[in-house]
């Protein structure tokens, strides 16, 4: 029980300070799991990060999602996600009661993209350090880079991981070591995790097929938000325009409801499926939010919990090590590609911006300030600056 709270008010912490969208939080969690309380390892963290980025939905979710599973097994999972999504999940709902239809004014919210643009340098700064030990590891990387960067495409990080997971599987697997890559044992069993993965694919067939059948204004609710947490590739801004098709085409809301709450959804901390829980709160009060939040957010640790226990055996494979490997590399490039874009060029506005970030980087590397002590400095920066 010790255990599960420690987990829980971790991910809560980051829940309530995680701003800058899913690579950011990956910052965070590296900064938090990894550096400081030192629950995994850069390989292994890395390594959740390789396989969130196979499988669609949230990928810092999953990878909370991930570490919460290693930490405390399956209770551990749903308290990490727990306590990472409600900070949002809360916050959105109270948008909605009250500020749907309120202009707000969110220059605070460019100090928190400054924060994120250093949490992220960072995070780079230390995985390459480690993932990055040889040239032919800095040519994958800056390979993934060009690639990702370039290549506009939600499915742009599944192929150019696949790729350098078959060059790392002729090149590293004889000197890829024998650790194994995420952690030396799982909490759960295949059998459990083959159960979870049936269960997410009955679910995938299921909910559309009943709901055909079954006019039900619930289960309808359950099937939508079900299905567009299945099926998004590439990060929480590609749910957009699924929910989109779902909601405003469908005629269930307006557009202007839903634009209103994408961007409050911009202005919280957390996963952005947490714009979920804002449509149900408009559609089905409280109720309707926690429907919503559950049924996105299922398909992704039905995923993430169910691959695990075969990622981990497939990782003891000598060549899988090797094509690990050269995922992890390949990652490092994913993850510069998109601080270049979107972070830093959405973010970096002016000469100040530029001087103002690297101060937070210079606080992170050389003084060791707590990244949710920079957030704040971030919000009054962002109040007094901007």
């Amino acid at each position: 029980m010790r255990k599960l709270l420690e987990i829980f008010l971790v991910s809560f912490k980051l829940g309530c300070t995680s701003f800058g969208g899913p690579t950011a939080h990956l910052g965070y969690f590296q900064n938090e799991y990894v550096q400081n309380r030192k629950w995994l390892t850069d390989k292994e963290f890395s390594n959740l990060v390789a396989l969130s980025q196979f499988l669609p939905g949230p990928a810092s979710s999953q990878v909370g999602m991930g570490i919460g599973l290693l930490r405390g097994g399956i209770l551990g999972s749903v308290v990490s996600f727990v306590g990472f999504t409600l900070p949002s999940v809360l916050l959105l709902i109270m948008f909605a009661y009250y500020y749907a239809h309120t202009e707000m004014d969110l220059g605070w919210i460019h100090g928190l993209k400054l924060v994120a643009v250093a949490i992220v340098a960072q995070a780079i700064w230390d995985m390459s350090k480690k993932l990055i030990p040889s040239f032919c590891h800095f040519m994958i990387a800056l390979l993934a880079l060009v690639v990702v960067f370039v290549w506009a495409n939600p499915f742009a990080q599944v192929v150019v991981i696949a790729l350098a997971s078959l060059v790392g599987f002729q090149l590293f697997k004889e000197n890829s070591g024998n650790e194994d890559s995420i952690g030396t044992t799982l909490p759960i069993s295949k059998t459990t995790g083959a159960s979870l993965l049936a269960l997410f694919v009955i679910l995938l067939i299921g909910l559309p097929v009943v709901s055909s059948l079954i006019q039900h204004d619930w289960l309808a609710l359950i099937e939508k938000f079900y299905v567009s947490g299945a099926l998004v590739f590439g990060g929480g801004h590609v749910v957009l325009p699924l929910l989109e098709a779902q909601f405003v085409q469908s005629g269930l809301m307006s557009s202007s409801d839903f634009l209103t709450g994408y961007g409050i959804t911009q202005a919280v901390p957390g996963p952005l499926f947490t714009f979920a829980s804002y449509i149900g709160m408009v559609l089905g009060g409280v109720p309707g939010a926690i429907v919503a939040t559950i049924a996105i957010f299922l398909p992704a640790f039905l995923l993430i919990v169910g691959v695990l226990p075969f990622w981990l055996t497939l990782s003891r494979n000598a060549g899988l090590r090797g094509a690990i490997v050269g995922a992890n590399a390949a990652v490092v490039g994913i993850l510069a590609a998109a601080f270049i874009h979107p972070i830093v060029s959405k973010t970096i506005q002016s000469g100040m911006d530029v001087l103002i970030a690297a101060i937070f980087l210079w606080l992170l590397i050389r003084w060791k300030i707590q990244a949710y002590l920079v957030v704040l400095l971030g919000m009054v920066a962002g109040i007094i600056l901007y």
